[in-house]
């Protein structure tokens, strides 16, 4: 499960929150405080020629909007968009949860986020 990156309204401390649930409501752990704004965060990459594929993404606003939203449309299109290149084999499990993504259906659960499909 991913780890999000917000800054707290309340105490402007920079957080970082272990989240099974993205649209739940998170608490600053320093202060308890709901106010919390979530940061686009960056990440290592260990592989060389990513970088340009990162770039395009963080350039294109409506995949980092869809992203920011939890659209998990956005998540299926980064992880495919960053997985060009790869030499790795994608497993039957992850291929079918990248499709119930494009679908709208966010991992862990049947709940649906962003815009309808179309």
């Amino acid at each position: 499960m991913p780890i999000y990156e917000y800054r707290c309204q309340s105490c402007r401390r920079r957080v970082s929150i272990y989240l099974r649930d993205p649209s739940s409501s998170p608490q600053c752990p320093f202060c308890g405080s709901e106010g919390l704004v979530r940061l686009f965060s960056s990440f290592a990459m260990r592989r060389g020629g990513y970088k340009e594929i990162y770039e395009d993404i963080l350039a294109d606003s409506r995949l980092t909007d869809g992203m920011m939203r939890n659209d998990p449309r956005a998540l299926a299109e980064w992880n495919k968009r960053m997985s060009r290149g790869m030499d790795e084999d994608v497993s039957p499990e992850h291929e079918e949860m990248l499709e119930r993504m494009e679908h709208g259906e966010m991992p862990g659960g049947p709940e649906m986020a962003g815009e309808e499909p179309g």
